[in-house]
């Protein structure tokens, strides 16, 4: 039987913490989605890991035998993921975003960086993992939309815009050149995946909802499946000023809207992470004035 190291490590964090919380902010995900990936695994395995009761959280007999061993495993493969790394005679970065960064943010930087030898990898990711990769190490630095998604990220905004709404064009506020938040209140939302986290609030606009709960419309976890709900008349929903030229469609109609904050778009890496080809690479990115 196969399994992903990514979920071992998850099963061991949770092992050594024995609370879902603690262990979430550890990965850096939030705890409805390790409670989805540990809840896999064990539907992959075909037995328990961990018993939930209502104060603690403790491990099954099958969970106490397949703990040193997973340890064994994922230290083996974090040794050899080290040396491989150090093998190579050139420095070698995987950059996670879940939505196109346009702006020509990157491509500059990135063209740099590859002309100077630098491996360098984009990987697109899931709503589901709001850390894009950072909290597995499958990225070494994301671009991200702020708030930040959980505990021990760091982040440097590179961008800020105002937030815009996404209509059908037969919407009743199509028509209008800006559109005021609290006419949007009532209406249902296109939201991110609850594993989002604040990100999904953020882009609900909870905090200028004076205590009103969102409708939600549907939950969608990539830019493609976001649009073709808004087309679809299954909800509107927020995005940034810049995303909504990148993002043209003839079904969809994009406005500005009063009363919202902007959004910020970051750089955002692992505060832990000392390596100097990250703080070499977050360096060339200069923050707005």
């Amino acid at each position: 039987m196969d399994v992903h190291v990514r979920d071992l490590r998850y099963f061991t964090v949770l092992a050594e913490h024995l609370h879902f919380t603690v262990a979430a902010q550890k990965l850096f995900i939030s705890q409805p989605a390790l409670s989805k990936q540990i809840r896999a695994l064990e539907r992959q395995l075909g037995f328990p890991l961990l018993e939930r009761r209502p104060r603690e959280v403790v491990l099954t007999p099958q969970g106490q035998v397949l703990l040193p061993k997973a340890r064994e495993l994922v230290a083996a493969w974090d040794e050899a993921w080290r040396e491989a790394r150090a093998a190579g005679s050139t420095f070698s970065l995987t950059v996670g975003m879940q939505t196109a960064v346009g702006r020509d943010l990157q491509r500059e930087a990135l063209a740099r960086f590859r002309d100077q030898g630098w491996r360098i990898s984009l990987r697109l990711v899931s709503w589901e993992d709001p850390t894009a990769g950072l909290g597995d190490g499958g990225s070494d630095v994301a671009f991200l939309w702020l708030p930040l998604p959980a505990p021990g990220l760091v982040s440097r905004t590179l961008v800020r815009e105002s937030r815009w709404v996404a209509l059908p064009p037969d919407h009743r506020l199509a028509g209008l050149p800006e559109v005021d938040f609290a006419d949007l209140v009532d209406e249902p939302f296109v939201a991110l995946p609850l594993a989002a986290g604040p990100v999904r609030d953020f882009w609900l606009a909870t905090d200028a909802r004076e205590g009103r709960e969102p409708r939600i419309g549907t939950e969608v976890t990539s830019p493609a499946d976001t649009f073709e709900a808004v087309a679809s008349g299954l909800g509107v929903v927020l995005l940034a000023e810049g995303n909504a030229r990148l993002y043209p469609r003839p079904d969809v109609v994009f406005r500005p809207v009063r009363g919202l904050a902007p959004a910020e778009l970051a750089l955002v890496w692992r505060a832990d992470d000392a390596r100097p080809e990250v703080a070499e690479f977050v360096a060339a990115f200069t923050p707005p004035a």
